[in-house]
């Protein structure tokens, strides 16, 4: 490895405590660098090993000292700041780590964690630890709440296996644009027609990771990306971006409006300019990373509700217990819908969907939703095919053990479309089923069929 890490004047915060630890660990990143790829296999596998032991010890070590001098001088921002080091402490290193351990020190591994650790430090000195000498502003004061965060986070893991059969692991919530691998750099733009809005969408694949995915669906032998395989990675990423905005109301009605792949240097631009709300590194378990980033500050301006302080909190409760009160008065009379889903993001959308037209129930699980009908018996059950431990089919096979339950129309949910999962899901004689990746619309104008159906069979 030729790389090096030059200290510059101008990562110095002015703190001497915080500034002499920082370039003790470039040094500690320089002599990985430099480890001799000509050594015997054996010792330059030990050197890299104790090298990273050395620059996780004084990394956390660092992260202590800095701590404790955020709350010396009551820096308003420790609280957030702290959290980006234990995400980098408990997820990003342990991840890293990992890669490394099960690839006996692979090359790509050390690149891997090479290129993730320079620029997350490097990042983190010239943005967060300036921000507490005053300096800078910090990058990650505009991202989404944490529990939007999260959802996001579930879905993506989600519509990865379901559209590639991967598993993937969320190595950082606040990714500050660093290397890994060779990389192909999207930008997709969204706006929507009824307001001047507009949000971007930065999407970044290691090269391995779209030739064993979307190459391999191609069926193409080859370990080299080339034109027709990055036009078919160009689909498919649209494709994965346009499900996933569909499971979140508020996305749904952007429609994209440019598209454009960057370089590095024009990536870092864009993301240098911008302030993300959501910035998220996977890993994919050896198949490659990706990152996913989303820069719509008006989501932030909408909210979720209005906060509740001393001087409004009787009139925000009363409101809420009113408005709590015209739901359930609401629910009456209309037809009853039980949605059983592991994913709150699913579970939440479906809600959004199908409140004004149904009575809404949810479970989490199948034991929650033989619970849930017992106490409210509903007229229908959307249930999801592919939950963990007790999954669609034996829920099914539950209900219809139970004399009582076993006439409730069930509609099998499935991220899943290829015929043999198709298939097998008729072979259970479900009510029908549902692909959760077509449109909202779509989705609601199938339940309304049913009910429609349904009517007519009640008369």
């Amino acid at each position: 490895m030729d790389d090096q890490l030059v200290w510059k004047e101008e990562y110095n915060i002015g703190v001497e405590i915080i500034d002499t630890e920082h370039q003790r660990l470039f040094k500690i990143i320089n002599k990985l660098f430099t480890v001799d790829e000509e050594d015997e296999e054996k010792k330059s596998r030990w050197a890299c090993n104790q090298g990273i032991k050395y620059f996780k010890s004084h990394a956390i070590k660092h992260f202590e000292d800095e701590e404790r001098y955020m709350e010396s001088v009551d820096y308003a921002g420790r609280g957030r700041h702290r959290s980006i080091h234990e995400n980098f402490r408990n997820n990003i290193l342990p991840a890293l780590e990992e890669e490394l351990r099960k690839t006996d020190f692979s090359q790509e591994a050390m690149d891997h964690f090479l290129g993730v650790c320079t620029g997350w430090l490097i990042g983190h000195t010239l943005t967060e630890d300036q921000a507490i000498a005053g300096g800078k502003v910090s990058k990650w004061e505009n991202l989404l709440p944490a529990e939007q965060v999260t959802a996001i986070q579930k879905t993506i893991a989600r519509q990865v296996f379901d559209m590639f059969h991967l598993e993937s692991q969320v190595i950082s919530d606040t990714y500050g644009g660093e290397k890994f691998g060779r990389g192909i750099y999207c930008r997709l733009v969204y706006g929507t027609s009824r307001e001047k809005r507009r949000q971007e969408v930065l999407m970044v694949f290691e090269e391995k990771l779209l030739i064993n995915t979307v190459g391999k669906a191609m069926g193409l032998k080859t370990n080299k990306l080339d034109t027709m395989l990055l036009n078919a990675a160009r689909y498919t990423t649209r494709q994965f971006v346009g499900r996933l905005l569909e499971h979140f109301p508020e996305w749904d009605s952007y429609d994209l409006t440019e598209e454009e792949l960057l370089s590095y240097e024009q990536f870092r631009q864009v993301f240098e300019r911008e302030k993300p709300q959501v910035s998220l590194l996977f890993n994919t378990g050896g198949s490659g990373y990706f990152a996913f980033c989303t820069i719509a500050p008006h989501l932030l301006e909408e909210g979720v509700g209005t906060p509740i302080q001393a001087d409004n909190a009787l009139v925000e409760v009363e409101q809420y217990l009113m408005r709590r009160e015209e739901q359930d008065n609401a629910g009456n009379g209309l037809p009853k819908i039980l949605v059983v889903d592991d994913s709150a993001t699913i579970r939440t959308a479906m809600m959004q969907l199908l409140r004004e037209d149904y009575d809404v129930s949810l479970a989490e699980s199948g034991v929650a939703a033989i619970r849930a009908i017992t106490l409210n018996r509903p007229d229908l059950i959307l249930l999801d095919y592919e939950m963990p431990v007790c999954d669609g089919r034996q829920t099914l096979e539950m209900l219809r053990s139970e004399k009582s339950f076993a006439d409730i129309p069930v509609i099998f949910l499935t991220g899943q479309g290829d015929p043999e999962v198709v298939r097998k899901l008729l072979s259970l004689k479900p009510a029908g089923y549902l692909l959760k990746y077509l449109k909202t619309a779509d989705i609601k104008k199938k339940i309304d069929s049913f009910f429609d159906t349904w009517e007519l069979k009640k008369h």
